[in-house]
């Protein structure tokens, strides 16, 4: 009852409260002061006429307080300052009691010892009867509240002051110390025991954690990274605490992340403002997108969605691929119709169903396994679904008729010395011959270089990486590639569409090749992090390589030849290159079906050295640094 009355006062209605208290202490102390210093412990017949002293004492404790704002003073606000603070006006209420009794005429007069413990006893009064205070609130709040509970890794400077600042929270309490200083295992801090992180897992069971704080600010931010990944799994929440120093230095003084730009990565201006729209030639068509659920699949039904297409039919093999982009999509559908369709494009029967059923005009064959070392590691599933799954496709827009079919192709296509560049590369091949013999239809292909934040890029592996704290993988200091933005290569895409006269290989001049390393550097530096290396052994993240994979090239390429042609636009150039006849691609075609069929890996890799031009199966530049 008496509590509730408390905690319903007003600010101004609990600082009288408090003026009240202090005042009451004054008198107390004054009355105790006198006993404890008299020997007898009796009154002497001159105690009550002290009493006058209070006359004077009572006013002026009254404007002291007011003067310092003690009874102002927050109950969980309050601290060593204003303990200090209240330790002053007790040392003033001795002196003007001393002074008094100097004053003529005043009798009696008090000794200077019993004003001393005066001053003693209402420092400790006051002070102790606001630290009960605290905590009594603190406790029957408590009692209707569960607080959550918070392991502290790291006893120092930074997680004692935590624990300071937790015992006033409502919310949370601290209920231990890890650490790996050995000297402080085992030892208590200000009440709580400090334990040992090799027993994280038991501790936060058996003490019901609820939330884990790294306040460990004085280590670096790769190792702060790498400890909350490596607590990730102990069944609670990992928080990073930064230090007072981190939270209110400039930016001069303090290391910040930046965003990298664009043309950092890309080694050039990016093209998204000069690639001309294709809005007219994709209005109102209905547009077939197979590999839709894939990281160009999907920036690419974002981009057709806004040429307003009539019809939009999604392709994938990956339920949750499809899924999710559909979800994503279906909110800015306009007046296009969108469409599922969840199967292989390795199904002849489905294709040809999807081409008639929907009227399918234009087709954006984006359906590909391109991971590099997993079609390396898994060839003939590789094969299939990039060369043969490419063939069930345009030979289905080809007897559907449709008006344009348009293959993503790779950079890995040139010169190729994987499986993943060759299969790409035969891909184009028989699209190249289907458009030798096609009546209606005019077929295209687009080569790629990497696409930045596309699946299987580095950029997203970096990053990764950088999450949690290093180091970064790079296969050789001198490896570069070509890397163009997902906007790119949706804009070259559909312009080849438009482009298109029949076979023809299109290619973004993409200016110079990017060192991989180069890009690593400038992300780890973008994230906010300096790099480890032997000129800076105390930097965050290192970057270690790990050696060219099999049937990875030191260099990308995108042309075979040095023959280019012009197109509508001076960015974008036709590619002139060696094709392969009916009979030829037949033939190819034919054994590779064998050899996928009989399980033949070595008769599949025979089968591209024959046919692709420049294969040189798993031949890498072995000069690596490991």
């Amino acid at each position: 009852m008496l509590f509730s009355l408390l905690t319903s006062l007003n600010r101004a209605q609990k600082s009288w409260v408090f003026l009240a208290l202090d005042l009451i202490w004054v008198v107390l102390a004054f009355v105790l002061a006198q006993y404890l210093t008299n020997v007898s412990r009796i009154p002497s017949p001159e105690f009550w006429h002290n009493a006058w002293y209070l006359l004077i004492l009572l006013p002026v404790s009254a404007t002291l307080i007011g003067l310092l704002g003690l009874h102002r003073v927050k109950l969980n606000a309050y601290g060593i300052h204003d303990a200090i603070t209240t330790a002053g006006m007790a040392l003033v209420l001795g002196v003007v009691g001393v002074v008094l009794g100097y004053l003529p005429g005043l009798t009696p007069a008090l000794a200077p010892k019993v004003l001393a413990v005066m001053s003693l006893l209402f420092l400790v009064l006051s002070v102790s009867s606001r630290i009960a205070a605290l905590n009594l609130v603190l406790y029957v709040l408590r009692r209707k509240q569960i607080r959550k509970r918070v392991m502290i890794y790291g006893a120092g400077q930074t997680g004692q002051q935590l624990a300071a600042a937790l015992k006033t929270d409502d919310t949370f309490e601290a209920a231990c110390f890890l650490d790996d200083n050995i000297a402080l295992q085992k030892t208590r801090i200000d009440g709580l025991r400090v334990y040992a992180p090799l027993h994280v897992n038991t501790l936060v069971e058996r003490l019901y954690i609820d939330r884990i704080v790294l306040a460990m600010p004085s280590t670096s931010r790769a190792v702060r990274v790498r400890i909350a990944h490596e607590l990730e799994g102990v069944g609670c929440e990992v928080r990073t605490l930064p230090s007072f120093a981190e939270m209110v230095l400039s930016s001069n003084e303090a290391r910040v992340a930046t965003p990298v730009k664009t043309s950092a990565l890309l080694g050039r201006t990016a093209m998204e403002d000069i690639l001309p729209s294709s809005t007219d030639v994709y209005e109102g068509k209905n547009l077939l997108v197979t590999g839709a659920g894939g990281s160009i699949g999907a920036e690419l039904c974002r981009q057709l969605l806004h040429l307003k297409p009539a019809r939009l039919v999604l392709l994938d093999h990956s339920e949750l691929a499809l899924y999710t982009v559909m979800q994503e999509i279906s909110e800015t559908t306009g007046f296009t119709e969108l469409k599922a369709v969840l199967g292989s494009i390795n199904d002849m029967e489905l294709v040809i169903d999807v081409l008639t059923s929907n009227d399918v005009d234009i087709v954006f064959h984006a359906a590909a396994y391109k991971h590099l070392p997993l079609v390396e590691t898994n060839a003939l599933e590789g094969l299939r679904n990039n060369i043969l799954g490419t063939r069930t496709v345009a030979e289905a827009a080809r007897q559907a008729a449709v008006d344009r079919f348009v293959l993503v192709s790779s950079d890995k296509a040139v010169r190729p010395t994987s499986i993943m560049g060759a299969s790409k590369r035969m891909a184009e091949l028989v699209v190249q011959d289907l458009a030798t013999r096609s009546d209606h239809t005019r077929f295209a292909m687009v080569r790629f270089g990497n696409v930045l934040g596309s699946s299987g890029s580095v950029i997203p592996l970096f990053q990764d990486q950088i999450r949690h704290g290093g180091p970064l993988t790079v296969t050789h200091p001198d490896v570069t590639r070509y890397f163009m933005t997902v906007t790119e290569a949706v804009s070259l895409m559909l312009l080849a569409g438009t482009f298109a006269r029949g076979g023809d290989v299109f290619v973004l001049d993409m200016g110079q090749p990017v060192r991989i390393v180069d890009i690593a550097r400038k992300l780890v530096e973008g994230a906010g992090y300096s790099l480890r290396d032997e000129n800076t052994p105390d930097g965050d993240i290192a970057i270690t390589f790990t050696g060219l994979r099999p049937g990875e090239k030191m260099h990308e390429e995108l042309l075979i030849g040095s023959d280019m042609l012009t197109t509508p636009h001076p960015k974008i150039l036709r590619a002139q290159e060696n094709t392969l006849s009916e009979i030829e691609i037949a033939n190819a075609l034919q054994d590779l079906r064998r050899a996928i069929e009989t399980r033949d890996v070595d008769a599949a890799t025979s089968t591209l050295s024959k046919w692709v031009e420049d294969y040189r199966s798993g031949d890498i530049d072995t000069n690596v640094v490991a």
